[in-house]
């Protein structure tokens, strides 16, 4: 954890820090969580009546954060809110495109009347392009971020690693970054700013490094024939006489000639 020791004391890098998380699925709640983790004061927004799928599971990621509910749906509610942004540093909105701008809750809204507040929106297909108002998960998005084509073993089907690297990394993850960012550079200029956290876009970025290494020989064979997605004999997974599974990461050669003859 990052913080300023201070005798008895720890100062969190975050500490101070007002976060409003209107209540979502997966990505917002792991923001959340992660500037709650670094000291912020994180308060979950529930809707009512609260859906049912929050009452059978509960939030796995709520640790660190207060909540209230809010029926954003009355004017009651959306005034509420309202009201706690005034004075919150930041928003974390989860809702499809077009949500928040028809209860009135805008960010040329909130950011009129606070205009020091980061308005951070956290979407599958971000708040511009086709797919912007289209409905999609994990899958989806890992799919046309074009990162899924790479995933898997050669002549199988492409597989999605469960849900982490879409609406994890590249949502929740991602989107804490922006918000980290955009508080540093609040410091400097006095405003706030809308942050359009995509996680097409986010999956895409965290990529990088796999597009931009085909050249060097890492990721220029189809999938399941390259270094790292098994085709190679000293980077893959095997089972083992127990009937269990052992991984085994032996690139360099040093390590390699120790496995042979280990």
């Amino acid at each position: 954890m990052c913080g300023r020791s201070t005798g008895a004391t720890v100062t969190m890098a975050l500490g101070g820090v007002r976060v409003l998380e209107l209540a979502g699925l997966a990505p917002a709640p792991l923001c959340g969580m992660i500037l709650a983790d670094f000291g912020a004061q994180v308060v979950r927004v529930d809707r009512l009546p609260r859906p049912a799928a929050a009452l059978e599971h509960g939030d796995v990621q709520a640790r660190g954060k207060r909540s209230l509910a809010l029926d954003l749906k009355r004017p009651q509610g959306a005034g509420a809110l309202r009201r706690l942004c005034g004075v919150a540093d930041v928003l974390i909105e989860p809702f499809r495109h077009g949500v928040m701008e028809k209860l009135g809750l805008g960010p040329e809204v909130l950011l009129r009347e606070n205009p020091r507040l980061i308005y951070a929106r956290l979407t599958g297909f971000g708040q511009t392009g086709q797919y912007a108002k289209s409905a999609g998960h994990d899958i989806n998005y890992l799919a046309l971020s074009g990162v899924l084509s790479k995933l898997g073993r050669k002549n199988e089907n492409p597989y999605a690693p469960l849900n982490l690297l879409a609406d994890f990394a590249g949502g929740g993850v991602m989107c804490a970054l922006g918000i980290v960012i955009a508080l540093f550079e609040r410091a400097r200029s006095g405003r706030g700013q809308v942050i359009d956290a995509s996680m097409v876009e986010g999956v895409a970025y965290l990529s990088s490094f796999l597009w931009k290494s085909q050249n060097l020989g890492l990721w220029n064979q189809p999938r399941g024939e390259n270094l790292l997605d098994s085709g190679a004999p000293f980077y893959e997974i095997y089972r083992t006489s127990d009937g269990k599974f052992m991984a085994v990461g032996a690139i360099e050669p040093a390590f390699y000639n120790q496995l042979i003859k280990g």
